[in-house]
C-alpha cells in the first residue's frame, strides 16, 4: 500500500496511521440493501392517485417481490403492494421502500451474508466443542449408564460437523475472488442481463428481456438520455410513469459511466427539481436517486446545490416515518457528497443540523446511519460538525450505550485525539471519559447490563490504540483508576463486567477448565489439566529459539505497558478487596483467576523492579499470618486459592496471551518431563504375572465390546510390555488379547471404521498407531502383521478407490461421508506409521498399496482423500511417498499444491542447528528445501507465497540459510512476495556476498532510503491493526492460517535490521551514511510538529534506528550518537500521540541488544530479561507517568451565532408585526420552558391564515434560524409544516417577486459553510 493510498482510509491499530478512518456500514447500514433493480413505481388506486399508505415488500436476489419485509429493512426497489383484501389499505401502514448505501457492486450484501454465516459458524463450533467435552466426560463413566446419552450427543456432534463443513464451504465460496473469463463488453452485457432478469417479479418473458438487452448494447447513450429527459417533461402523469423513467435513467448511467460528465444541467437540473417537488414520495425518492448517480466531482456538487437542494433535503429529512423511502434517498444523496474528494465542503450546515436532530431522536429508523454519517463528517471536517452542534449529541450517544456500533463511533474521537491540530475540538477529560460514567455510578447502572457491556466494548477498543491509552491516562490515570476502583462497589453486575473487560484488555484467554472452576469444582478433579501443557503451547521449532531467528511481537510490548498502567492504577488492591469482601463466590473465583493470570504475566513481561514487589502481595500475607485478626480465615483461603490457580495455570500453560516462544529454551526440557505427569509408563521388563494382570485390567479378555475396554491401560501396554518379545509372544499365543485388539481395527469388521469421528474418539486412532509402531519393533510383531488380515483388508479397501484395480463397492470404506463422520480416515494414520519404517514399506509393497496410493494422488475429484493420505504420511525416509508428494506439488490442483507445500514445513524447519547433526534429519531438510525452492516457480501466486513463508522461517537457522543460498533461487518474478526471503539472505556472510553479486543490496538500500522506509510504517501499522482488532475473527484451523496468526503482530522484516547482522553489512551502512541521516531527522524533529508527511518520515527513521539498534553489531551506531536520548524525548513529549507509540516500540527494539539495554538504563528505562539474562525486548520507563504526561489543551467550542442573528434573520429584520411575532415564537421553540406556549400561539396564528406563511422570504429566514439553533426533530417538522407547500416550489424554481429573489440569492451563502 502506498502512502498516498493509505491516507484515504485509516488503520486503527496500536500505532494508528494519520488517516481518516473509513466507516463501514454497520448492521443498520447493511439493512439498506443494494441497488440492484432500480426503483419500482407505486400502483395507483381507482382515482388515479398513488397509494400513499402501502406496505413494503422486498426480496433478495431470487426471491419473490411479494414477500413482506421485516421492520427496518431496506431494498433498492421502489414499489408498493396491494393489500391482500380488495378494500383500501390500512391507513396506519407506513410505506417503507428502499435504496442502498453501498451500491452497484453488491459488496455490502455479500459482506452481510458473510457476517451471518460467520456467526452461525461460531455457534456451531461452540456446540461441537461442548459435545466433545461432554463425550469425554461420558467416557469416564460406565458405558451402560451413559449409552443413550452418548448416542444423543454423538448424533448432535455429527449434525454439527455437517453444518460446520457446509458453512465453511459457503464462506470460502463468498470470499473467493470472482474470475473474469469474458471480455469487458460481454461482461457488461451479462451483468446487465442478470440485472434485468432480477428486476422482474418472475422469470416470465426472459426472451423479451434478452432482446432488449441486446438492443441496450448497441444503443446510443446520448440519444437514450435525450429521449428519457424528454419523456420526463410530460406533466400530469401517474407517479409510476416518472419512477420508471428515472429507473431507466439510472440504468443508463450504470451502463455508460462517462455519460454523466456531459450532462446539460440547464435541462437535466430542471427535471431533477421537478421530481423533487412532486407530491409523491416515490417520485421525490427517484429524483434524489437520479441526482446521486449524476454526481461526478465537487463542481457537480456545487451545480446540484445551486438547484436549492439543501432546502429539499432538510424538508425530506424532517418528514415522518411514512415517508421513509424519501428520507432514505435524501440521506444517501448527502452521503454521496462524502464519496467525492472535498465533497464534505459542500455539505450544508443546515443539513448537518437536521441530521443531528435525527440522531438525537431515539425512535427514528435513520438514527444509526445518521450517527455514522456525522462521525464521518467529524473526521473529514470537524469545524462543520462543531458549528452544527453535533459534538455534544455524539458524545452523549457514545456514553449512553444505546448505539450498537459504538466501537466505530469512538474511532472518530480517537482520530481527533492523535494530532494537536484536531485535538482542540475535544474537551480534555470529557470526550472519552463519558463511557466510564455507567461504571462509576452504580445506582444508575443497575439493571442496564446492555449499556455496561456496550461501554465496556468502547473502553476495550479505546485501550487498543495509543491515542486512547494516552487520553485515558491523563490526570494521573484518573479514568482507569475510576474504572478499577468500581470493583469495590457492591453491585455484582458491574463487578462481573469489569472483570470480563480486564480479561479482554489484557488479552487473557481463560483456560479450558475456567468454566468448571468458576462453577465451584475443585482443581484437583480435572483429569485433563495435567495434559494441557503440550496443547496450549503453540508449535515451536528449534529454530525459533536461535538468537538470530528471534522475532519480537510488538503486541507483547504494548501489552506490557497496558499491564503496567492497570497495576499502577491499583488493580491488585481492587482484586484483593473483591477476594476479601462479601462478593459472590463466582465473582471471587473469577477475581482469583484474573489475579493468578496477572501475576504470571507480570513475572515475565515486566522488569524485575516491577514484578518483584507484585508477587509478594504484602497486605494479603500479613492478614493471613495474623492468626488473631478477624480476616485471617478469608485471607488464608484466598492465599490457598491463588496458589492452587497458579499451579494449575503452570501445568496447563494457559497464562500467556500470546505465544511465549522466547521462554521455550528454558522450559523445553521441563515441558517434556511434565507433558504426562499423571501417567506412569509401564516398563517393558515386567514378569508374566504383572502382564496378565494388566491384560485382565484392560477388559480385553473379558469382553469383545470395545466401549468397555480400559484404553488408558491399553496405551500403557502398547508402549511398554509389548516391546518385550517374550510378552508379545505370550499375548499372541497364550491369550486372545492381541487377536481381539487387532481385530477391532480390521476394516471389514466395521467396528473401528464405524466409530464416530469425535475428539474423544481420536484415542482409538492414537492407540492403533502406537500398536502398529510397537509391532514393527520386533520380528514377532512383524510376522504377526504379515499374517494378520488387517493389511490385506486395508489393501482391498484402497483398491476400491483405484480405478485400475477393477474392484468397486456400493459403499466404499473411504467415501467422503465416512471420512468426515467416522474414524475411517484413521487407517491412513496407520499407513503413515507403516511408511515411516523400512519393514512397513516392504509390507505395503507386498500388498500393492504403494501403487494404489499413486493412483489415489491422481484423483482430482477426491481432494479430501488426497489431503488425508498426504497429511498422514511420513516423508522422513527416501521412499515412494516422497515421489507422491513431489507429484502432488506439481501436478495437482492449486489447493492440493498449497496443502502439500505446507507439509514440507515440518521437515524444512526441524533439523539440528549445526551441520554436524543427524545425517537423516539434515538430508530430510535439504530434500524439503529443494522442493520448496521448486515451488517458488509455481504459476499460482498463493503457492509461491506459502513457499516463501516456510523458507523464511527455515532461514532462521544458519545451516538452512546457507543451503537455500546454495540452491540460488531466482525471486525477481515474485516482486514484494519474495522480498522477505531475500532479506533473510543478509543474515550471513554467504548470503550477503550472493546478493551483492546480484547487485541487489545497493539497489535495495537506496530504495529503502528513498521511500520504502516510509512504506514500512504503513506495513507495520497494518500488522498491528490485524493483531489488535482482528483477533476475534473466526479462522479455519489449518496450518496455513496458524502461520498467519503467528505473524500477526510481529515486526515485519526490516532491511537495515538484516543488514546489520553481518560485519560486511555494518561497513556498508557506515559507508553509505544512512544511519547518520536517520539520526539527524530524529534529532531535528520539533515535538509539536504535526505535518503528516514529516510525521511519517520521522516514524520511518525511528523504525530504522530501532531495528539497527536491536542487533549486537548495530549497537555501536547507538553509542556513537545521542539518538537514544532523542527517541526518549519523543516518547515522553511528542504532541503526536501515535509518534510516541512508534518511539516506544523503537526503544523496545533497542532493548533487545545488551548494549542497547545498558544505554536505556541510563535514561530511566528498564527491560525484562529471562533467567539467562537475555533481553526479551520488553522495556518500560521506571517512572510510568513520564510517558503519559499530556498537558490539557485549549478547547475550541461551538461559536455562537446569536450575535448576528438579529441583523440577518431575527425578529428585528422584519417590518410586519405578524412576521415579527412568528419569528419570536420560532426562536422560543428552542427553549424547553417556552416551547408549549410557543406552539399554542403559532397554531393560533396559523388558524388566522396570515400571508407570512406563504412568503418565501419569511421561510428563508426561518430556515436560517433552524440552521443556527438547536431544535429537536419534532419541532423542526412542526415549524416547516406551518408554511404552505407552494412556498417550496416558488423558492426552488425562483417563482417569487424581486424582493424574494434578493433573499433567495443569499441562500447560497447562508446555507453554505
Amino acid at each position: 500500500m502506498s502512502p498516498a493510498a493509505s491516507s484515504a482510509t485509516p488503520t486503527p491499530s496500536g500505532v494508528p496511521l494519520r488517516q481518516a478512518p473509513s466507516y463501514p456500514m454497520s448492521n443498520y447500514a447493511a439493512e439498506f440493501g443494494v441497488d440492484r433493480d432500480g426503483l419500482q413505481p407505486p400502483r395507483t388506486g381507482q382515482a388515479g392517485r398513488s397509494m400513499s399508505n402501502s406496505s413494503v415488500a422486498h426480496g433478495t436476489r431470487n426471491q419473490s417481490f411479494a414477500m413482506s419485509a421485516a421492520p427496518g429493512s431496506f431494498s433498492s426497489d421502489l414499489r408498493s403492494t396491494l393489500s391482500s383484501r380488495a378494500a383500501t389499505p390500512r391507513p396506519d401502514a407506513a410505506s417503507t421502500f428502499a435504496m442502498d448505501f453501498a451500491e452497484e457492486d453488491g459488496k455490502t450484501a455479500s459482506e452481510r451474508i458473510v457476517v451471518v454465516l460467520t456467526e452461525q459458524l461460531k455457534r456451531e463450533l461452540k456446540i461441537k466443542e461442548g459435545s466433545e467435552n461432554l463425550l469425554e466426560a461420558l467416557n469416564m463413566k460406565k458405558a451402560k449408564q451413559t449409552k443413550e446419552q452418548r448416542s444423543k450427543v454423538e448424533l448432535e456432534l455429527t449434525s454439527s460437523n455437517r453444518k460446520i463443513a457446509q458453512l465453511q464451504s459457503q464462506l470460502e465460496e463468498l470470499r473467493r475472488p470472482k474470475e473474469v473469463t469474458t471480455p469487458p463488453r460481454s461482461r457488461m452485457s451479462s451483468l446487465f442481463r442478470s440485472n434485468a432478469s432480477r428486476s422482474s417479479p418472475n422469470n416470465m418473458g426472459s426472451l423479451e428481456q434478452d432482446d432488449s438487452d441486446d438492443e441496450a448494447e448497441t444503443e446510443s447513450p446520448t440519444f437514450a438520455l435525450a429521449e428519457i429527459l424528454q419523456s420526463l417533461e410530460v406533466e400530469g402523469m401517474q407517479p409510476d410513469y416518472y419512477v420508471e423513467r428515472s429507473n431507466s435513467l439510472v440504468e443508463l448511467f450504470k451502463r455508460h459511466p462517462t455519460l454523466k460528465y456531459d450532462l446539460a444541467w440547464s435541462v437535466f437540473g430542471l427535471r431533477v427539481q421537478t421530481m423533487l417537488l412532486s407530491d409523491s414520495k416515490e417520485v421525490v425518492a427517484a429524483g434524489y436517486r437520479v441526482a446521486r448517480y449524476a454526481i461526478t466531482d465537487r463542481n457537480s456538487l456545487q451545480t446540484i446545490r445551486n438547484l436549492n437542494t439543501d432546502y429539499l433535503v432538510v424538508l425530506s429529512l424532517v418528514k415522518e416515518g411514512k415517508a421513509s423511502v424519501e428520507r432514505e434517498q435524501a440521506l444517501k444523496f448527502i452521503r454521496a457528497f462524502l464519496d467525492v474528494k472535498d465533497g464534505v465542503r459542500e455539505v450544508s450546515r443546515a443539513v448537518v443540523r437536521t441530521m443531528v436532530a435525527v440522531a438525537e431522536h431515539s425512535e427514528d429508523r435513520l438514527r444509526s446511519i445518521c450517527i455514522e454519517t456525522l462521525a464521518e463528517i467529524l473526521i473529514r471536517d470537524p469545524p462543520l460538525l462543531i458549528s452544527a452542534g453535533g459534538m455534544g449529541p455524539l458524545t452523549e450517544i457514545l456514553g449512553d450505550g444505546s448505539y450498537e456500533a459504538s466501537e466505530s463511533l469512538v474511532t472518530a474521537f480517537l482520530y481527533l485525539l492523535d494530532m494537536p491540530r484536531s485535538r482542540q475540538y475535544l474537551r480534555p477529560g470529557h470526550g472519552l471519559e463519558v463511557v466510564f460514567y455507567a461504571f462509576t455510578d452504580p445506582l444508575s447502572s443497575q439493571g442496564r447490563e446492555e449499556k455496561l457491556k456496550a461501554n465496556a466494548r468502547v473502553i476495550a477498543a479505546t485501550l487498543r490504540t495509543w491515542s486512547g491509552l494516552m487520553a485515558l491516562s491523563m490526570y494521573d490515570f484518573r479514568a482507569i483508576r475510576s474504572l478499577i476502583s468500581s470493583l469495590q462497589f457492591p453491585g455484582s453486575q458491574v463487578r462481573d463486567i469489569i472483570l470480563d473487560l480486564l480479561f479482554e484488555i489484557l488479552r487473557i484467554k481463560p483456560p479450558s477448565w475456567s468454566s468448571s472452576f468458576l462453577a465451584g469444582r475443585r482443581l484437583t478433579t480435572y483429569n485433563r489439566v495435567a495434559n494441557l501443557k503440550s496443547e496450549a503451547l503453540p508449535h515451536s521449532t528449534p529454530l525459533a529459539n536461535e538468537e538470530n531467528g528471534r522475532q519480537r511481537n510488538l503486541i507483547e510490548h504494548y501489552l506490557a505497558l497496558v499491564l503496567a498502567v492497570v497495576l499502577e492504577a491499583g488493580l491488585l488492591k481492587a482484586l484483593l478487596s473483591v477476594l476479601s469482601g462479601n462478593a459472590e463466590p463466582v465473582l471471587r473465583r473469577k477475581a482469583t483467576l484474573l489475579l493468578g493470570e496477572v501475576l504470571k504475566m507480570a513475572s515475565w513481561m515486566l522488569p524485575g523492579t516491577y514484578s518483584a514487589k507484585l508477587q509478594m502481595l504484602p497486605e494479603l500475607f500479613s492478614s493471613a499470618s495474623n492468626f488473631t485478626g478477624e480476616h485471617h480465615s478469608v485471607a488464608a483461603n484466598t492465599v490457598y486459592q491463588i496458589d492452587s490457580v497458579n499451579r494449575t495455570l503452570f501445568r496447563s500453560g494457559a497464562a500467556a496471551p500470546l505465544p511465549l516462544t522466547r521462554n521455550a529454551d528454558l522450559g523445553e526440557h521441563r515441558e517434556a518431563r511434565q507433558t504426562e505427569p499423571t501417567k506412569t509408563k509401564v516398563s517393558p521388563q515386567i514378569d508374566e504375572a504383572q502382564f496378565r494382570s494388566l491384560m485382565l485390567e484392560s477388559q480385553v479378555l473379558s469382553t469383545a465390546n470395545h466401549s468397555k475396554w480400559r484404553w488408558d491401560v491399553l496405551q500403557g501396554i502398547a508402549e511398554g510390555p509389548l516391546l518385550n518379545p517374550k510378552r508379545l509372544d505370550e499375548a499372541i499365543k497364550a491369550t486372545k488379547f492381541l487377536k481381539r485388539l487387532v481385530g477391532f481395527y480390521r476394516p471389514f469388521k466395521y467396528r473401528f471404521a464405524d466409530v464416530k469421528n469425535t475428539k474423544p474418539n481420536q484415542r482409538y486412532v492414537r492407540i492403533g498407531c502406537t500398536l502398529v509402531k510397537t509391532l514393527l519393533q520386533t520380528s514377532e510383531g512383524v510376522r504377526y502383521l504379515v499374517e494378520n488380515k488387517l493389511l490385506r483388508q486395508l489393501a482391498e479397501c484402497l483398491a476400491q478407490l483405484d480405478h485400475m484395480s477393477g474392484l468397486t463397492s456400493m459403499t466404499p470404506l473411504f467415501s467422503p461421508t465416512r471420512l468426515s463422520e467416522t474414524l475411517s480416515g484413521g487407517y491412513f494414520a496407520i499407513l503413515g506409521v507403516l511408511g515411516s519404517d523400512a519393514k512397513g514399506l516392504i509390507m505395503l509393497e507386498r500388498w500393492k498399496m504403494i501403487n494404489m496410493c499413486y493412483h489415489i494422488v491422481e484423483l482430482d475429484k477426491r481432494p479430501d482423500l488426497v489431503r488425508t493420505l498426504l497429511g498422514h504420511m511420513d516423508f522422513s525416509l527416501n521412499s515412494h511417498f516422497r515421489v507422491m508428494l513431489s507429484k502432488a506439488l506439481t501436478a495437482s490442483p492449486k489447493d492440493i499444491r498449497i496443502f502439500a507445500t505446507i507439509l514440507l514445513r515440518k521437515y524444512a524447519t526441524s533439523f539440528p542447528h549445526q551441520s554436524s547433526g543427524s545425517t537423516a534429519a539434515t538430508a530430510s531438510a535439504e530434500w524439503a528445501i529443494r522442493l520448496l525452492v521448486t515451488q517458488l516457480y509455481d504459476p499460482e501466486v498463493e503457492v509461491c507465497e506459502t513457499a516463501v513463508k516456510i523458507l523464511e522461517e527455515a532461514c532462521n537457522g544458519t545451516y538452512c540459510l546457507e543451503y537455500v543460498v546454495k540452491c540460488r533461487p531466482a525471486l525477481d518474478h515474485l516482486g514484494e512476495i519474495g522480498a522477505p526471503l531475500l532479506l533473510r539472505f543478509l543474515s550471513t556472510s554467504t548470503g550477503y556476498h550472493y546478493l551483492n553479486d546480484l547487485d541487489y543490496i545497493t539497489q535495495e538500500m537506496d530504495d529503502w532510503f528513498l521511500g520504502r522506509n516510509d512504506t514500512y510504517v504503513t506495513l507495520v501499522e497494518a500488522s498491528l491493526a490485524r493483531a489488535m482488532h482482528g483477533a476475534d475473527k473466526p479462522r479455519r484451523d489449518s496450518e496455513e492460517n496458524s502461520m498467519d496468526r503467528e505473524e500477526s503482530g510481529m515486526a515485519p522484516p526490516h532491511f537495515y535490521r538484516e543488514l546489520t547482522r553481518t560485519a560486511e553489512g555494518c561497513r556498508l551502512l557506515r559507508d553509505k551514511g544512512h544511519f547518520d541521516e536517520f539520526v539527524m531527522t530524529i534529532s531535528n524533529y520539533e515535538l509539536d510538529d504535526d505535518d503528516a508527511e514529516t510525521v511519517v518520515k520521522v516514524k520511518g527513521c525511528l523504525w530504522a534506528v530501532g531495528n539497527v539498534g536491536s542487533m549486537e553489531l548495530g549497537a555501536p551506531f547507538l553509542e556513537e550518537s545521542d539518538v537514544v536520548q532523542s527517541i526518549v524525548e519523543i516518547a515522553r513529549k511528542a504532541q503526536v500521540l501515535t509518534l510516541r507509540g512508534t518511539a516506544f516500540f523503537a526503544l523496545g527494539l533497542i532493548s533487545q541488544s545488551i548494549h542497547g539495554l545498558e544505554i536505556l538504563d541510563e535514561f530511566g528505562w528498564d527491560g525484562a530479561t529471562n533467567a539467562m539474562g537475555l533481553s526479551l525486548g520488553l522495556c518500560i520507563p521506571m517512572r510510568l507517568g513520564s510517558v503519559f504526561s499530556i498537558e490539557p489543551w485549549p478547547h475550541k467550542s461551538e461559536k455562537s451565532s446569536e450575535a448576528d442573528l438579529d441583523g440577518e434573520c431575527g425578529p428585528s429584520s422584519e417590518k410586519e408585526a405578524i412576521n415579527v411575532r412568528i419569528l419570536e415564537l420560532i426562536v422560543d421553540l428552542g427553549n424547553t420552558v417556552l416551547t408549549k406556549k410557543a406552539v399554542s400561539d403559532l397554531m393560533h396564528i396559523k388558524a388566522k391564515k396570515p400571508p407570512g406563511f406563504g412568503e418565501p422570504r419569511l421561510f428563508h429566514k426561518v430556515m436560517m434560524i433552524l440552521e443556527r439553533h438547536h431544535y429537536r426533530l419534532p419541532v423542526r417538522r412542526f415549524v416547516i409544516d406551518l408554511f404552505e407547500k407552494s412556498v417550496m416550489r416558488r423558492l426552488v424554481l425562483d417563482e417569487e417577486s424581486d424582493d424574494d429573489g434578493d433573499a433567495t440569492s443569499d441562500d447560497g451563502e447562508t446555507t453554505t459553510t
